[in-house]
């Protein structure tokens, strides 16, 4: 049985977050990562422009040999871990190895969610959450006709710009009331929607698929909550993810929406921790724990646990998950950081809207601090709103100015804040 010091399951942004930090401590204790895939690390994030042919997939790589070669780390590709011992520190991989470890990361991320709609799983559809995913979707939109996508999600509506730019007739279903709920709100999607269909891309919302009918060689058949049918050579479902926890059953790791960390990323079984996709950890707004699966929050929360693992005395504790999110459509962006608030009567909300001119923006602050930050097509650093939400700045004094000109104020002020 091979035996590891630090045994890191999952390798994208989390996983390799977390060996830079173990390195940062421990420059020698053994170091393994496990990696279902057959590919080198990966962002998920690049998917869809390997879709469109913008990224090369032998080049998305996110380390190469050599980076793991310098810091004596074993990447094991194609290892997928299908069980977790924690009485005996063992994981069981699908190709029947069992790895014994001192401390073990969790990072296994998220996989599809694929809504039970009758006679999908009979048919052949389409997800995006890997590589293997992008290419086999790049090989059937170049040939397709007409797409359904179920889900006007991020994954949704970039996969439908890719196939409308590609040729096809594509419509989008989502049984939400505007296109990517959660993270924009009505206004703000309203804009976007109206790009996509300015496009030729049919977005149908408020609808729900009751079922798919379809046989090999032939286009399926989508039918929707009223009868009326769509039919698609190319079906993709964008319904969302889950994180990936299936493995754990009967392992005693303690799991809710995602495996349940607390400030360290630890779980609740000694020597076992989680980050990213996977992990369920402290809000930044609200008492109850979330899965926050964006990319800044799987480095943060991969560095905190690659910390904690090496015992690292710098280690700080995790400030909770805030949510920040970009939306590239058709040459322009749409930005949501924060929290809208709109239900809270203490929060001052400032909007925006030139739907003509295809222009949104909405500020929330709460005792004179921003809180949340929505926009379409106007000048704005996400990351520095993040940062001024993060760090609870108190923006009373320049409020004015803010409202009126939040990029340029919200630069300035970091600018003095950074020094």
């Amino acid at each position: 049985m091979p035996h590891t010091r630090y045994l890191v399951v999952g390798a994208s942004h989390a996983g390799l977050e977390a060996v830079t930090a173990i390195r940062h401590w421990d420059a020698e204790g053994s170091l393994t990562v496990l990696s279902r895939e057959a590919h080198r690390p990966y962002s998920p994030t690049i998917l869809p422009y390997v879709v469109s042919g913008r990224s090369r997939p032998e080049r998305v790589a996110l380390k190469d040999a050599a980076w793991f070669d310098a810091r004596a780390v074993d990447l094991r590709c194609g290892e997928e871990v299908v069980s977790i011992d924690t009485a005996g520190a063992v994981a069981r991989t699908a190709s029947g190895t069992e790895w014994h470890y001192e401390r073990l990361l969790l990072a296994t991320g998220a996989a599809p969610a694929v809504p039970p709609v009758h006679g999908l799983a009979d048919v052949r559809f389409h997800v995006l959450r890997t590589l293997d995913d992008a290419l086999a979707l790049r090989e059937a939109g170049a040939g397709a006709a007409t797409a359904v996508v179920l889900g006007a999600g991020l994954v949704g509506l970039h996969a439908a710009e890719v196939l409308a730019k590609a040729g096809a007739r594509v419509v989008v279903v989502e049984r939400q009331a505007h296109a990517l709920p959660g993270y924009l709100d009505a206004p703000a999607a309203g804009i976007v929607e109206a790009a996509f269909r300015d496009r030729g891309i049919a977005l149908m919302t408020g609808r729900t698929v009751s079922s798919v009918q379809g046989r090999d060689g032939r286009p399926v058949s989508v039918t929707l909550d009223d009868g009326e049918t769509l039919p698609a050579e190319l079906l993709l479902v964008g319904t969302g993810v889950r994180p990936a926890t299936g493995f754990l059953d009967g392992s005693g790791i303690a799991v809710g929406q995602g495996i349940l960390v607390d400030d360290t990323m630890r779980t609740n079984v000694a020597d076992v921790w989680a980050a990213g996709d996977v992990a369920q950890a402290r809000a930044f707004f609200g008492a109850a724990p979330i899965v926050n699966g964006i990319l800044p929050d799987a480095v943060e929360q991969g560095r905190i646990a690659g910390m904690a693992m090496a015992g690292d005395p710098a280690l700080k504790p995790y400030a909770g998950g805030l949510p920040i999110n970009t939306f590239p459509f058709f040459g322009r962006h749409a930005v949501s950081v924060g929290i809208a608030g709109e239900d809270d009567p203490s929060v001052e909300i400032h909007r925006r809207l030139d739907a003509r001119a295809g222009l949104y923006s909405r500020l929330s602050l709460k005792d004179g601090r921003l809180i949340g930050v929505c926009t379409v097509g106007m000048p704005i650093d996400a990351g520095v709103m993040w940062q001024l939400i993060s760090r609870r700045v108190d923006l009373a004094p320049v409020k004015q100015d803010f409202v009126a000109a939040p990029l340029d104020t919200g630069r300035t002020l970091m600018s003095q804040l950074w020094r």
